[in-house]
């Protein structure tokens, strides 16, 4: 199976770069700087490039099987801005499987189930402006014909991993309010595997 990881030098990309290789995969990774990547493995390919330039997501997703979206916020509009682009360049692939990491802030609220829990009273951060752009991405994908998931952590810590964590579509996990970086990889990297999530968002805590 040929793999595209997006965002390959972040906490959560990183761990999936490793579970992949660690079964053989072939992983493709298109990272700014290739530096940050402190994996070498014969199955695995650097492409320079950036997320937000057309030929550099044509030339990455040509060939895959799958692509995995583990890109950042950062203060940014990259997610938003890069979809479009990674959208157009499955479908003139005709690739389908897309699994992207989201926010728990795009998932329904349980206390006022008609939005979500980012506009609820129930979200505890003060800044919204990552889910938004987190939503932004959900809306495309809602309305697009590919096979996506959207892993939607609680807050990521860096604690070890517990390997046992539980999952819900479309809302976080009751009580839910962190799960490790470590988990979050692991879930999002069997779901390349998995066609349990099609079209669904999927909350993760402990």
């Amino acid at each position: 199976m040929n793999i595209l990881i997006l965002g390959a030098t972040g906490r959560v990309g990183r761990e999936i770069v490793a579970l992949a290789l660690r079964e053989r995969l072939h992983v493709t990774a298109l990272v700014r700087t290739p530096a940050k990547m402190n994996y070498t493995d014969e199955n695995l390919t650097l492409i320079q490039g950036n997320a937000l330039n057309k030929d550099d997501i044509r030339r990455s997703i040509h060939g895959m099987d799958v692509v995995v979206s583990a890109l950042s916020t950062d203060g940014t509009t990259t997610l938003s801005e890069s979809m479009p682009l990674i959208m157009e360049a499955m479908k003139t692939e005709v690739k389908k499987r897309l699994v992207t990491i989201g926010t728990a802030g795009i998932l329904q609220s349980r206390t006022s189930p008609a939005i979500l829990r980012y506009q609820a009273s129930e979200s505890k951060r003060k800044s919204t402006r990552a889910a938004e752009e987190h939503h932004k991405v959900y809306n495309m994908l809602k309305q697009s014909d590919l096979e996506w998931t959207i892993v939607c952590p609680a807050y990521l810590s860096d604690g070890e991993r517990m390997e046992k964590y539980r999952v819900e579509r479309d809302f976080l996990p009751e009580g839910g309010s962190v799960i490790a970086v470590s988990d979050t990889a692991e879930f999002t990297y069997r779901q390349i595997h998995s066609s349990e999530y099609i079209k669904s968002r999927v909350g993760i805590s402990y």
